[in-house]
């Protein structure tokens, strides 16, 4: 499963990052294998907005389909 495919109130781990260009970007983010985000906010045609350690981050739906997760 992908992070753009994820429901509000979700709670997922992030298994896999695909892209290793992708995957530096994300890290600026804090985010990277093995972390936990909660899913805030699907946008409609938009950013998918997750939460982690008290920060909310909105990341973009072509950034967010080559990021693997497993729901928790």
């Amino acid at each position: 499963m992908t992070l753009d495919k994820v429901k509000k109130g979700q709670l997922v781990r992030i298994t896999g990052i695909s892209n290793e260009l992708i995957r530096t970007r994300v890290i600026r983010f804090g985010i990277s294998e093995g972390a936990i985000v909660a899913c805030r906010e699907v946008v409609p045609a938009g950013p998918v907005v997750v939460a982690m350690n008290k920060q909310e981050i909105a990341i973009g739906r072509s950034l967010a389909r080559v990021i693997s997760v497993e729901p928790l």
